[in-house]
């Protein structure tokens, strides 16, 4: 499948939304978790996994919130951490 750039974008707009959305909600969360005392704590495979997990939040509250790929992926990254641990 040859898809231009332009399509991709489109596309990735009806499951994920609409970036401006997604990243204010995102980056929001990101600033809440950040500056809490038990950030500090963490390794970096717990903040990552952590960013991460609340950048698919972020598509779920932006974008289709029945795409299943991001409950999956939220699954996924804490999933790597668990192991782990």
């Amino acid at each position: 499948m040859n898809l231009n750039i332009q399509q991709v974008l489109s596309e990735r707009q009806t499951t994920h939304g609409d970036f401006a959305d997604h990243a204010q909600t995102t980056q929001l969360l990101k600033t809440v978790m950040h500056s809490q005392p038990g950030w500090s704590k963490l390794n970096a495979m717990q903040r990552e996994s952590l960013d991460m997990i609340v950048h698919k939040i972020g598509r779920v509250l932006s974008g289709n919130p029945n795409h299943a790929d991001h409950w999956i992926d939220i699954q996924g990254y804490a999933r790597l951490i668990e192991e782990r641990l």
